[in-house]
């Protein structure tokens, strides 16, 4: 629905698109199937390095295979050959957006059925299991493993079998080298993002319709997808990753929302082409470039303090002592906001909404709801630090009073 809702106001209204478009087709299934399939055989490319994550059940660290980045550029080499050679049609494919979106809630209902009803079983992973009440306890999965002192996590509600599909009852299932969580986050999620935006570059170019506001949306979404490639590392430490199970929310998210709702600004401006001046481009890429410095240099500086508290580099930064033994920064990055990782992802955000103009709020509700999340997130963390470091977050709150926004909020 917000898809069709991106087409020209001039055309008639029809539920679900016009009438010549189609909502399924079997072409759109195979084309999804078949990206998920190059991602597999991709997956096991022979470079890229393994790092371990968190602990499985056995006492023993996760490995991943972090090559995203390998994967991501041969898919836009093959991508762009294809093009080029004439077997690919970028105009086909979105024309077939609607088509898409409903092969890929398909497939994404058929992979989460298929881990419901049959559960991947590994020593390394946590089964997760869901009780009478609402309080979370920590039981052994595999009793027998119990020297190696690791307890699993169960979640305690009610209505099991429908949150067992719904939310997932397996942490970390693993199909060989493939871990699937990962797999969908990273190869389904962030590399069909990248391509749906390739795609809308190249349709343009085939309508002839290309214009500066589509061009910078591409550009900085596709940095966005690059940066979080190279450091494809930093999802294994997320909460989704190393908290949440993975069922049918998580996956059809992946192959849905990241894809075709992330993308959403280009689709847009495909639908309604918007021309902006050059000089009207500058401060929204003054914007993107403030978020993405904020973004990087604050994770940069945070990591490299939990790393090695003691580096010179960071001798100069104020620090509250906490009980839990640890340091806390209140000043460089973290002296302006309390979380100015995520003030950079909301600027990143909104610097590619912009290009779209103010005609519509339809191109602006990734940005909006990207807010939301982090503001949730950003709450869910404070709670935890207030847990673990007490006086010392009220201390640090009292000293940097703004979480996202300076001045704002």
């Amino acid at each position: 629905m917000i898809l069709d809702g991106c087409r020209s106001s001039s055309e008639s209204w029809v539920l679900l698109g016009s009438a010549g478009t189609l909502i399924w087709d079997w072409t759109s299934v195979c084309v999804v199937l078949l990206f998920t399939v190059l991602q597999v055989a991709l997956y096991y490319l022979p470079v890229g390095q393994v790092t371990e994550g968190k602990m499985g059940c056995d006492g023993k660290r996760l490995k991943y295979k972090l090559n995203g980045l390998h994967a991501f550029l041969l898919t836009v080499v093959l991508m762009l050959v294809l093009w080029f050679a004439g077997v690919l049609r970028a105009g086909a494919g979105t024309v077939r957006i609607f088509s898409l979106v409903s092969a890929a809630m398909a497939v994404s209902l058929i992979f989460s059925l298929t881990l419901f009803l049959c559960p991947i079983r590994t020593p390394s992973s946590a089964h997760v299991t869901y009780n009478t009440g609402m309080t979370p306890q920590l039981l052994p999965v595999y009793p027998q493993r119990l020297r190696s002192e690791v307890m699993c996590v169960c979640l305690c509600c009610t209505a099991k079998p429908l949150l067992k599909f719904v939310l997932g009852h397996s942490m970390d299932p693993r199909l060989g080298l493939i871990d699937v969580k990962h797999f969908v986050m990273v190869r389904v999620g962030f590399i069909g993002w990248a391509v749906m935006d390739l795609n809308y570059l190249l349709t343009a170019v085939e309508m002839k319709n290309s214009s500066l506001a589509l061009l910078l949306v591409v550009v900085f979404q596709l940095i966005y997808i690059l940066d979080f490639l190279v450091d494809e590392g930093s999802v294994l430490t997320t909460k989704e990753f190393t908290d949440e199970p993975i069922g049918f929310i998580m996956i059809l998210g992946e192959f849905i929302w990241i894809p075709f709702f992330s993308s959403l600004p280009a689709y847009f401006l495909l639908q309604r082409p918007n021309h902006i001046h050059f000089l009207s481009a500058v401060p929204i890429c003054l914007l993107f470039a403030a978020g993405f410095l904020m973004y990087y240099l604050s994770n940069e500086q945070k990591d490299g303090f939990r790393r090695n508290p003691s580096d010179p580099a960071y001798a100069r930064l104020n620090t509250i002592r906490s009980p839990a033994g640890s340091s806390l920064l209140v000043s460089g990055w973290f002296g302006w906001v309390r979380h100015p990782n995520y003030s950079g992802d909301i600027l990143m955000m909104f610097a590619w909404c912009l290009p779209c103009g103010f005609t519509s709020v339809l191109p602006y509700l990734p940005a909006l709801q990207c807010f939301h999340l982090l503001r949730q997130r950003a709450n869910e963390i404070e709670e935890s630090c207030l847990k673990k470091h007490r006086d010392a977050w009220r201390e640090y709150c009292r000293r940097v009073p703004y979480k996202l926004l300076p001045c704002v909020y």
